[in-house]
């Protein structure tokens, strides 16, 4: 999957696969390995080095570059698809493409339909709301787990649940439909 990210300003181009376990991540077209593990709500735990030569399994990481660990805070901001991301002291302010839609273009405010759609690959772990149901703004509807994480999405208004496409376990591609609101 190909994203297009704006970091502090500065636009990048990544692309992520998954690599056994872990995560092939191509950043501006230079290789990295990456592990990730949810801590919790809004940290992730990173291992990144660069690829083992070959692609070699028993050596995820390449010999003479060794591995770094980070704690990631990840924390929304204001602006729909822009959040900030701690490492250390460092914050930076981060943009996916306005194409690549967290929860859909439709309906963020006002009334109308709301579209709920996948952030990435993944597979559906829990469905939280049934059709009919009034939900609030902010609630938990699904989770979807991606790259070892699991990922709540939420409702951007007060609405009703109007569909629900997907089901338990389901395997779902960036951008599938998940739920709709009315």
């Amino acid at each position: 999957m190909r994203y297009d990210v704006e970091i502090d300003g500065q636009k990048r181009e990544v692309a992520v696969t998954r690599d056994g376990d872990g995560l092939a991540i191509a950043l501006d077209g230079r290789p990295w390995s990456v592990d990730a593990v949810r801590i919790d709500a809004r940290t992730i735990s990173l291992i990144v080095g660069t690829p083992s030569p070959g692609g070699d399994t028993d050596k995820p990481f390449h010999p003479f570059a060794p591995a770094k660990v980070y704690e990631v805070d990840v924390e929304p901001e204001s602006i729909p698809d822009r959040l900030t991301a701690r490492v250390g002291a460092a914050a930076v302010s981060v943009m996916l493409d306005g194409r690549r839609r967290r929860l859909g273009a439709a309906g963020r405010t006002g009334s109308g339909s709301h579209r709920v759609t996948a952030p990435m690959p993944g597979k559906v772990v829990r469905v939280l709301v049934k059709v009919g149901e009034a939900v609030s703004a902010h609630q938990p509807l699904i989770v979807v787990e991606a790259m070892k994480m699991e990922n709540e999405l939420r409702a951007e208004r007060d609405a009703v649940v109007s569909q629900i496409l997907v089901s338990e376990g389901t395997s779902v591609e960036a951008g599938a439909l998940l739920v709709e609101l009315e």
